[in-house]
């Protein structure tokens, strides 16, 4: 982190969360993203609040929730984290709303480099974990998209999960859905639901989108969520849309199509063990043989 992790407290609101150790709503918005940082930042507010009314207990925003998403705009929206404004911002909806907010992703500024990171605030507004994108989006598609993160970002390097309420949950960002190594060292930290802001396009959101989702449920027998922006056509980078939740069971449970939107659904916990009791694949897998492991940093 450019700075220690906040206590980005407000004790005025104290709001109790409900336990949701068996399950909880979770809230995924799919907003409409222009320009104005101010605009997007309020409207991502006021969904906030709004899924609080509907009785969720976590909301999350898509990836690039405050900015335009592409290379040219991440140094012109960038914010340090956790400091900027956009943070305050979604640490005090999440106090006064008293839910857990998955906020997105944001261009972050640390030093003289660039990030895309997500932060985590608790119904008391704290920061609970800021995750960088560790898989940086550099793909060549001929005659369809050509896209390199890395020529203004850097590169993330911590796995990212984090407890709320009695609740393990890993967090991803976009291009890091496609590495199965990463899902499954969160799953090992316990995790029962991954939530992962992305923003695919055109050429990969129908080819792999729901492929990759139910992929990462079925491997690591766990709940996961994708958070996209609503598609703009008149956009440099057009999204996919269709923020989906999937079970354990690698089934939709739910989907938005490409318009703005929350999808609002309930996440049965219960159903995470029910899958890993009756398909015991933890149990079974050789790691006298083959394991995945975290490196840890000298």
């Amino acid at each position: 982190m450019c700075a220690s992790a906040i206590d980005a407290v407000h004790p005025r609101f104290t709001k109790k969360p409900a336990q949701i150790r068996k399950g909880f709503k979770i809230a995924l918005v799919q907003l409409s993203v222009g320009a104005d940082k101010a605009q997007n930042v309020a409207a991502a507010v006021s969904e906030i609040h709004r899924a609080k009314q509907q009785g969720a207990h976590i909301v999350a925003l898509p990836e690039c929730f405050n900015s335009p998403y592409g290379t040219k705009f991440f140094a012109e929206y960038a914010e340090e984290v956790p400091s900027g404004a956009t943070c305050r911002a979604l640490s005090r909806a999440a106090a006064e709303a008293g839910v857990c907010v998955v906020g997105g992703t944001v261009p972050e500024r640390c030093g003289g480099a660039l990030y895309n990171t997500c932060t985590v605030w608790d119904g008391s507004g704290k920061l609970l974990a800021q995750h960088r994108k560790m898989h940086l989006f550099d793909i060549d598609i001929p005659n369809k998209i050509t896209f390199k993160e890395s020529e203004v970002l850097s590169a993330g390097d911590q796995i990212t999960s984090f407890e709320y309420q009695g609740v393990m949950i890993g967090v991803g960002i976009c291009y890091d859905l496609r590495f199965s190594e990463m899902a499954h060292l969160m799953a090992k930290q316990g995790c029962s639901i991954l939530i992962y802001p992305a923003a695919f396009n055109m050429t990969t959101g129908p080819k792999h989108w729901e492929l990759l989702a139910k992929a990462r449920a079925n491997d690591e027998q766990l709940w996961v969520a994708l958070v996209s922006p609503a598609r703009d056509t008149e956009a440099g980078y057009v999204a996919w849309g269709h923020s989906t939740l999937v079970d354990p069971w690698a089934n939709v449970v739910a989907k938005l199509d490409e318009k703005p939107g929350t999808l609002f659904a309930d996440i049965d916990l219960t159903v995470v063990e029910e899958v890993r009791s009756q398909i015991p694949v933890r149990v079974q897998r050789r790691t006298d043989v083959y394991d995945t492991v975290l490196k840890t940093k000298c």
